[in-house]
């Protein structure tokens, strides 16, 4: 009995092992390498706004090809558009499971509970030291992230070499503080009579290209590091909005009318109206596609008093719905994960429209041979200095509110310092009730 026992267990075990061996899916050294058949079909829904004109279409084919057990849909709408449809899908629990916006929406989202946070997936597959400090864009002072950049667009000092050959006025530098700038544009500003055919600066009191530089490079800021106190009643941003001011009040820089009159910033600084412009990445492809023949280049934005440098840097930033479920998120972490891989970088990098965030990426633009070829002034700029316009959940609200009082500044209708203490007393209301 024994003996026919340990037969008819030898056969069992044999026939198990055989089982065993023909169902397995995959070989374990397959790491990497789609396996449709290994893994369970799981639909991920994709939101595009601005459509392919914004993202590449290239990106998301190649992560259809790469992973065929995810089942991708796209919802792509113009920018308008989408940022409306998604309110109401947020609302009825229809949205994408991952789609990307302006980094202060994404924050907002993260508070509302719109948004995953993804802290831990970050830690675990990826090398932070591989990245420039912005792909934390969207982190907040408490550690929360709830984004990954879709690309980042930096600021850096434009000038117009012809113009300041003409006026034999040094080039700018690296090492240009604001009052250098400040000094070249007296130096160029060219006036005939009663009217100015030339102006050493573009004075746009915009946020990003115009107040919050200027109030970074004073010492000052729009809120502080918590992003819960208002900064506005700090004599030090005073002091840069003063500075801006002065510069559109006294005619060495362009104002807003003259701007409105001559077709814009772009064609103003094309043309040799205007000598420098604080430009911002993105808009290279407009200036090369617009004005091929101007001869211009890029320096980093000037220091600020306290020697620093601060870049505005405006981020578009990918989320994940936390409403989504766990398959689909774990599927809208594998494309964030590939969004965030050396092959897609490398397309964000030369589409020139935005920047990555993957440094070996930011490395190619050494290279690159269209204009401006000093590239190294967004790149390195914020790697030195990169700061993020002082966003937080509310910075739709309050911001609109800071320019709406900027606004009244700039043309001389209220005083820097009745400005000021106004913005100030409206920003801590908006903060305080968020």
């Amino acid at each position: 009995m024994s003996k026919r026992f340990s037969v008819i267990s030898l056969m069992l075990a044999l026939v198990m092992i055989f089982t065993a061996c023909s169902t397995s899916g995959g070989s374990s050294s397959g790491e990497g390498t789609p396996d449709s058949g290994s893994k369970d079909k799981v639909t991920l829904k994709i939101g595009l706004p601005g459509s392919y004109e914004v993202t590449s279409k290239e990106i998301i084919d190649g992560f259809i090809a790469d992973h065929p057990h995810i089942n991708v849909e796209i919802q792509e709408a113009p920018w308008g558009d989408f940022t409306s449809k998604i309110a109401t899908q947020i609302a009825g629990n229809t949205m994408p499971d991952v789609w990307f916006q302006e980094n202060a929406t994404i924050l907002s989202y993260g508070q509302r509970g719109v948004a995953e946070d993804l802290t831990s997936y970050m830690e675990a597959d990826l090398n932070a030291d591989d990245y420039i400090d912005g792909l934390y864009s969207a982190q907040t002072p408490e550690g929360k992230i709830w984004g990954v950049p879709h690309g980042i667009n930096p600021v850096a000092l434009a000038y117009n070499e012809d113009v300041f050959e003409k006026a034999g006025v040094p080039l700018p530098t690296d090492d240009w503080t604001y009052n250098d700038l400040i000094e070249a544009s007296k130096q160029l500003t060219v006036k005939e009579g009663n009217q100015t055919s030339q102006f050493g600066f573009i004075g746009s009191f915009s946020i990003t290209n115009g107040w919050f530089p200027w109030i970074k490079q004073s010492g000052g800021s729009a809120l502080d590091e918590t992003l819960t106190q208002s900064k506005f009643d700090d004599p030090k941003t005073a002091e840069g909005l003063q500075q801006l001011y002065d510069g559109l009040e006294q005619g060495y820089f362009a104002d807003i009318d003259y701007l409105k009159a001559n077709g814009g910033e772009l064609e103003v600084f094309a043309s040799g109206k205007a000598a420098m412009y604080f430009l911002q990445y993105s808009l290279q492809v407009n200036m090369n596609d617009s004005f091929p023949d101007t001869n211009w280049n890029v320096v980093k934005i000037p220091k600020g008093v306290d020697g620093k440098r601060y870049v505005p840097m405006v981020a578009n930033t990918w989320l994940v719905s936390s409403r989504a479920k766990q398959e689909s998120k774990d599927a809208a972490w594998e494309f964030l994960k590939y969004y965030l891989s050396d092959e897609v970088q490398d397309i964000i990098v030369n589409t020139g429209s935005t920047l990555p965030v993957k440094k070996s990426a930011l490395d190619q633009l050494k290279d690159s041979t269209t204009k401006p070829l000093n590239k190294a002034a967004f790149t390195d700029g914020i790697d030195e200095g990169g700061v993020t316009l002082d966003e937080n959940a509310s910075w739709s609200e309050w911001r609109i509110l800071v320019q709406q009082v900027v606004n009244e500044i700039m043309v001389g209708n209220v005083t820097v310092n009745d400005g000021v203490k106004e913005i100030h007393t409206k920003v801590q209301e908006v903060l305080d009730a968020s």
